[in-house]
């Protein structure tokens, strides 16, 4: 069998193994996007534009409204096959993760808005959308490995729990 068979191969095992997840994620994302993307534009540009010259504050409270929305889709869909800590523990760590996807989020905002000068609703929704990508990215990965990790087998438990005792 050659290397391009194979590669295919591992690569329709891996698409099967995730195909589930990697669906559920992209649901509650988008969900989350149109809170993101919505409450953004409704904060800068909607009625009065409440934060109209503030485009990185309407960021901040768009993407903090959208991590609540995420979080609980995430929780109970995406990854509840997954290891269940406590409730509270978990939030912690996905706004952490949530937290630097902002940043990222905030960096091409500002950089675009403030460094390069393209201001307006066109620009402002290119860097924001550029922002959301790059952290959604980056949030998938943290979320499998710090956040909704997979449950220990329980070879491995029993591994722990015997070197523990000695």
């Amino acid at each position: 069998m050659d290397l391009l068979a194979r590669s295919r191969g591992l690569g329709a095992r891996l698409w099967h193994k995730h195909s589930r997840e990697l669906g559920a994620f992209g649901v509650v994302g988008g969900i989350a996007f149109v809170v993101d993307v919505g409450l953004f534009n409704l904060l800068r540009f909607g009625g009065s534009g409440i934060l109209a010259d503030q485009p990185l504050t309407a960021k901040v409270v768009s993407a903090s409204v959208a991590t609540v929305v995420a979080w609980a889709g995430n929780r109970w869909w995406t990854f509840r096959h997954r290891n269940r800590p406590a409730a509270l523990r978990e939030l912690g760590l996905f706004v952490a993760m949530n937290a630097v996807a902002l940043l990222i989020g905030l960096a091409v905002l500002a950089t675009s808005h403030y460094v390069l000068g393209l201001r307006g609703p066109l620009p402002d929704n290119v860097a924001n959308l550029v922002g959301i990508a790059l952290g959604t990215a980056f949030r998938y990965v943290a979320y499998r490995l710090w956040v909704f990790r997979r449950p220990r087998s329980a070879k491995v438990l029993r591994k722990s729990m015997i070197t523990a005792g000695k």
